[in-house]
């Protein structure tokens, strides 16, 4: 079974990660408002990047870890621009 860690754009131009053992349905509940919170107050919602993972901690920790990440960074990250993902990393910690 696969996990996956997920950044989602938001409506107002905010970003919400989340991790899910079912994409699709995840994405769909998203897009409904069906889930509450923080998406819900913000549709419609488009998915902007995924990753898979084997276990769900691993899927969890890059969830976590998104969330820590400036908006620069994520966006980065959604563009494919690894080396800039890793500058803004060694910028961030001094």
């Amino acid at each position: 079974m696969a996990f996956y860690a997920y950044l989602l754009r938001c409506n107002d131009g905010s970003y919400y990660a989340g991790h899910t053992d079912d994409l699709e349905v995840r994405l769909t509940q998203h897009q409904s408002g069906a889930l509450g919170g923080y998406t819900a107050k913000r549709l419609l919602v488009t998915l902007v990047w995924s990753d898979s993972f084997m276990e769900r901690d691993q899927a969890f920790r890059v969830e976590r870890q998104l969330r820590g990440w400036s908006r620069a960074k994520m966006e980065a990250l959604i563009g494919g621009k690894w080396e800039l993902v890793q500058a803004l990393a060694r910028n961030r910690q001094g």
